[in-house]
């Protein structure tokens, strides 16, 4: 069976466990249950099917009765945290505990690059600044960036990229390697919210800070069916794609910019709307 750091769902974790221990004997929820210190015989069946959940005090009991223990027993307390975190804050909180947690004991967390990477903006802007900066020092690659950060900050984002291999370090000079962090877990989805909130932030930052000439700002509203949503949604992607490859064909790069594409509802569908008219 996997780690228990290979797992983000407490409940997937559980259900492998006792697949497998069904798997090589008679193992039972009812056996399961009884070891874990509960009196139904299907609670545990239960939590694993999502319709009820694991308390602090229970994920303990669970833990140990799959024989957990040290780091990993607080690995899988903590994921129980993550999967019952209410807001992002809560959830991203209990998974950096996670990855501390596997850091600590030299164990490599499913998506956690991925996490690290997305949730902040520094590493890829200088992704994009430190190969067009050569012998630059983290501290001068600070200065080049418009939103403040330490050289300390540029400095432990460089040699994070570095270790995960999305860019090569020459002497005093970066490169871009051809590799890119990509996930379709809740974590990775996490970040990258994260991200958008950020570079959201950003924007309405830079309609002040820059002249005009320096950023484009533009808007639409209109009335459209759910229809023309997702048509408009392919012809974003499209745009995005052929952008995406102006920039990789740029035969240089003089700074680096930030595109957020936003389509987002300004009143509630009608659906939603008849839900809240009183009886």
């Amino acid at each position: 069976m996997k780690s228990v750091t290979e797992y983000q769902d407490y409940r997937v974790y559980m259900q492998d466990y006792y697949d497998e221990r069904k798997r090589v004997s008679s193992f039972s929820w009812r056996e399961y249950a009884k070891a874990s210190g509960f009196t139904s015989p299907t609670y545990l069946k239960l939590v694993c099917e999502g319709k009820t959940r694991l308390s602090p005090q229970g994920a303990e009991k669970v833990g140990m009765a799959m024989s957990l223990a040290g780091f990993e027993l607080e690995y899988f307390k903590t994921m129980v945290t993550y999967c019952h975190a209410k807001t992002d804050q809560e959830r991203k909180i209990a998974f950096e505990s996670m990855m501390e947690l596997a850091a600590n004991n030299k164990v490599k967390l499913v998506d956690g690059d991925a996490f690290k990477y997305f949730e902040s903006w520094v590493h890829p802007v200088v992704r994009e600044l430190a190969p067009i900066m050569p012998k630059a020092t983290p501290g001068d690659i600070a200065r080049r960036c418009c939103q403040c950060v330490s050289a300390g900050e540029i400095r432990d984002s460089l040699d994070f990229m570095v270790r995960v291999g999305l860019l090569k370090k020459n002497g005093d000079t970066y490169e871009q390697a051809d590799k890119h962090l990509k996930g379709s877990s809740s974590v990775v989805s996490m970040a990258l919210r994260y991200m958008h909130r950020k570079m959201a932030v950003f924007a309405g930052e830079a309609i002040d800070r820059f002249d005009p000439e320096e950023r484009n700002f533009t808007g639409l509203t209109m009335g459209i069916s759910d229809e023309d949503y997702e048509q408009i949604l392919q012809e974003l992607d499209t745009c995005r794609k052929r952008i995406a490859q102006i920039a990789l064909n740029s035969r240089g790069t003089d700074r680096v910019y930030r595109l957020n594409l936003q389509l987002f509802p300004l009143t509630w569908g009608k659906d939603k709307c008849d839900a809240k008219e009183p009886n």
